[in-house]
């Protein structure tokens, strides 16, 4: 194993009863990128976590983490991973004081100073009990338990859950910030729009398998346009179906909109121009819906 490998899996698998939720899943993580692993809600993004923490054993396969085998050498992994569940959970009666000098203890570092540094900077109050905070707080709180031991690698499990759109941003600059200072970052989330804003790179499972890993730099520069155009006269459809990169063509009458990948733009328009132009419009899809556009089909669930 290379030491950029943060996590390494290899045909890494996981049935239960019978039901595969994951199925040969290899994917290498490495040091000082945040990586952002999507999904459908049942698509294996939890189980795969687990496996990592080991927290569940392997059906077949392996998964290292930190150089070190995720189900033989658990508790040295725990150590060095700051790892938030998708459901944390607190103890009801505990104030958030008492679960930062509790887990801290855990860690053999009591110092409290990063946790209050980091609960002021996600709007925090640490002498509730966990019972009483809302559902944005007790997120903001196990952030917190994860995050303030300064972790070689953090393992987060829809980490924005809950957490309002001011929050959210601040929560990602720490994550840059902890990626600048040599950690990494493990992210799972449903939501494409959430990823994109911090990830370097996106995995993509459905149904338990991985189906893509792109660098989101990457996933730009396949970035789909809407184009529509509108002539004078009536046009074919096959003039503008020759060029590389079209899709998603319709041609009515004197009007023409498709979908076009940046590199397709410059033929299209030549196109375009052979006909006198009434109206014209291009613009940019969103990156989910390009997203979709390459991945969007097929199953959604786990088997």
């Amino acid at each position: 194993m290379g030491d950029e490998a943060v996590v390494r899996t290899a045909a890494l698998s996981k049935s239960f009863k019978g039901t595969v939720a994951l199925r040969d899943v290899d994917l290498t993580i490495e040091r000082g990128e945040i990586f952002g692993y999507l999904g459908p809600n049942g698509a294996g993004k939890t189980t795969t976590l687990r496996l990592l923490m080991g927290m569940l054993r392997p059906t077949s396969g392996r998964a290292t983490v930190l150089g070190q085998d995720a189900w033989q050498h658990a508790v040295d992994v725990h150590r060095r991973v700051g790892y938030l569940p998708g459901e944390p959970a607190l103890y009801g009666k505990l104030t958030g004081h008492q679960h930062v000098s509790y887990f801290g203890h855990l860690r053999r570092d009591p110092d409290n100073k990063s946790a209050a540094r980091l609960a002021a900077r996600l709007d925090l109050e640490l002498d509730r009990p966990a019972r009483e905070l809302s559902k944005g707080n007790r997120q903001k709180l196990a952030l917190v338990l994860a995050m303030m031991s300064g972790p070689e690698l953090l393992i987060l499990d829809e980490p924005t859950s809950g957490l309002d759109p001011i929050v959210q941003q601040e929560f990602h600059t720490l994550l840059r910030e902890h990626t600048e200072a040599g950690g990494s970052v493990l992210l799972s989330s449903h939501v494409l729009g959430e990823v994109q804003r911090v990830a370097d790179r996106i995995g993509v499972v459905r149904a338990g398998r991985l189906i893509a890993v792109e660098r989101m730099a990457d996933l730009r520069v396949k970035s789909l346009h809407h184009v529509a155009a509108r002539f004078t006269d009536e046009v074919g459809a096959e003039e503008f179906s020759s060029v590389d990169g079209v899709r998603d063509l319709v041609v009515a009458g004197p009007a023409m909109t498709c979908m076009a990948t940046q590199s397709a733009l410059d033929g299209l328009l030549r196109q375009v121009t052979r006909h006198r132009v009434v109206d014209l419009d291009c613009a940019e899809a969103d990156l989910e819906e390009t997203f979709l556009a390459y991945y969007g089909g097929g199953d959604h669930d786990a088997t």
